[in-house]
């Protein structure tokens, strides 16, 4: 079987991510072919920096050697300057995101990698986005759910990128049914677990303290896996935040459903922040991100560490080898 083909899209230009591609391309991979989605000026400039070759190729030339990247060309509008971002320089990223995804949607790609982008210097550059997750989820046309995952645990999102005062309002029966639904189906299907356990947590201190801090889990939560149990779904809960993340209680658990973004992910990323990876069920191909911002202050130093995205592509391309095998 071939190997699947990846596309990688390094994001921000004035970020680490050209720099973290160009770490990528150093050595052969015996579990994937990439195929960087980038400007070439941004990733030569970035070798330069970091005083590594580079010999970036046509898209459909295999890389043989260190250095060797093929690429398809996405040219900035404006030069590019590491840890200043440019907001001219906008619609190259978000083209090359986009261009990635047609290409994983109609097969000539098996998943794509993809970098940290900076919200702010797209905003300004006159396209409103909130986020890779949110802009790949409209293009499908596919409600997703935001995983992180490490080497410990994996954690899904309830709700992501929400204000805490809108959070409560947010979760009903509906969406904990999708997410939980569309992470069971994301662990059987891309990461071979025959039967996943999932931990549930409240929403509340204590998952509610029986009603006296929340009606939440009693209203809502609590019915809501009750069905789900009994149509043959394993899930467990709903558990206080505070001790479901025990390694004892983590060992019994294939992943974690957490409420809101800082329930569950100060935990993870303090359990591995360096091998963790942001992942996106639900779409019609493997998507994983790193789980780091754009370091704009290390960007152009040759300091940043290429272990998240390292992470992304071997997570990415299992899941993609799993796919392609069915």
């Amino acid at each position: 079987m071939a190997l699947p083909r990846l596309a990688l899209v390094p994001g921000e230009p004035a970020g680490v991510g050209p720099e973290l591609c160009v770490r990528l391309a150093q050595r052969p991979r015996s579990d994937c072919a990439l195929v960087a989605f980038a400007d070439p000026a941004t990733l030569r400039a970035a070798a330069d920096a970091l005083g590594l070759p580079l010999n970036l190729l046509h898209e459909d030339e295999p890389a043989r050697g260190a250095g060797d990247l093929p690429l398809r060309m996405f040219p900035n509008d404006n030069a590019v300057a590491f840890g200043h971002p440019d907001p001219r320089n906008a619609g190259a990223v978000i083209g090359a995101l986009l261009d990635a995804a047609d290409g994983c949607i109609r097969g000539d790609f098996a998943g794509m990698v993809t970098g940290p982008v900076h919200k702010a210097a797209i905003n300004e550059g006159g396209i409103p986005y909130t986020g890779t997750t949110e802009l790949l989820a409209g293009h499908a046309g596919r409600e997703v759910v935001m995983m992180l995952a490490n080497e410990v645990m994996r954690v899904a999102l309830a709700t992501t990128h929400l204000p805490l005062r809108r959070v409560a309002d947010a979760i009903d029966a509906d969406l904990l049914r999708r997410v939980l639904r569309t992470t069971e189906a994301a662990l059987r299907e891309d990461f071979g677990i025959a039967e996943p356990v999932i931990a549930v947590l409240g929403l509340n201190p204590h998952a509610g303290e029986a009603g006296h801090l929340g009606h939440e889990e009693i209203d809502t939560i609590v019915p809501l896996l009750a069905e789900l149990h009994s149509g043959g779904m394993r899930v467990v809960g709903p558990l206080p935040a505070d001790t479901a993340f025990l390694p004892q209680k983590l060992a019994g658990f294939d992943a974690v459903l957490a409420m809101y973004h800082d329930q569950g992910l100060p935990v993870l990323k303090y359990s591995g922040f360096e091998r963790a990876v942001n992942l996106t069920l639900g779409l019609p191909y493997p998507r994983v991100a790193v789980d780091h911002g754009t370091a704009l202050d290390l960007a152009g130093r040759g300091v940043a560490d290429p272990s998240s995205l390292e992470a992304a592509v071997a997570t990415c391309a299992r899941m993609a080898a799993r796919r392609q095998a069915r």
